[in-house]
C-alpha cells in the first residue's frame, strides 16, 4: 500500500506562486507514476500534470500537462525523498480548488489524464486564489 500526503496549499492572491508536495510512505515510489488532479466545487475531479517513466527499465521520466495549467504549472519529483512536487506559478481563481496526489506503478499513455486509472490518492490540500 502507498500512503500520499499532500501539503503546501493556501490562500493567495492572482498572479501569485505556489508549491504543493506530496510525500509518499509505504513503498519506495520512485518506479510509479505520480500525477496530480484537482476539484473545484460541484465540478469533477480533472487531470493537472503527472510525472512518467519513460520506461520499466529507467528512471528517466516525462513531464504531461493539462491545457489549461500548461506553461504555468510544473510537476518534478524527488526520489530521494520519495515525494513530488506541483510548482504553480501565475495562479488565478479559475485555479481555485482541492488539489490531489495519485500514483499508480503504471498508466498507459493515451488515458494518463482519467483518474480511473489511479491506484492511491491522498486526501488533498486546499488552494484558494482571490481575484
Amino acid at each position: 500500500q502507498v500512503q500520499l500526503v499532500e501539503s503546501g496549499g493556501g490562500l493567495v492572491q492572482a498572479g501569485d506562486s505556489l508549491r504543493l508536495s506530496c510525500t509518499a510512505s509505504g513503498r519506495t515510489v520512485s518506479s510509479y507514476d505520480m500525477g496530480w488532479f484537482r476539484q473545484a466545487p460541484g465540478k469533477e475531479r480533472e487531470f493537472v500534470a503527472l510525472i512518467r517513466r519513460n520506461g520499466i527499465s529507467t528512471y528517466t521520466y516525462t513531464a504531461y500537462y493539462a491545457d489549461s495549467v500548461k506553461g504555468r504549472f510544473t510537476i518534478s519529483r524527488d526520489n530521494a525523498k520519495n515525494t513530488v512536487y506541483l510548482l504553480m506559478n501565475k495562479l488565478d481563481a479559475e485555479d481555485t480548488a482541492v488539489y490531489y496526489c495519485a500514483a499508480t506503478q503504471r498508466v498507459p499513455h493515451g488515458t494518463y489524464s482519467q483518474k480511473t486509472e489511479y491506484d492511491y490518492w491522498g486526501q488533498g490540500t486546499q488552494v484558494t486564489v482571490s481575484s
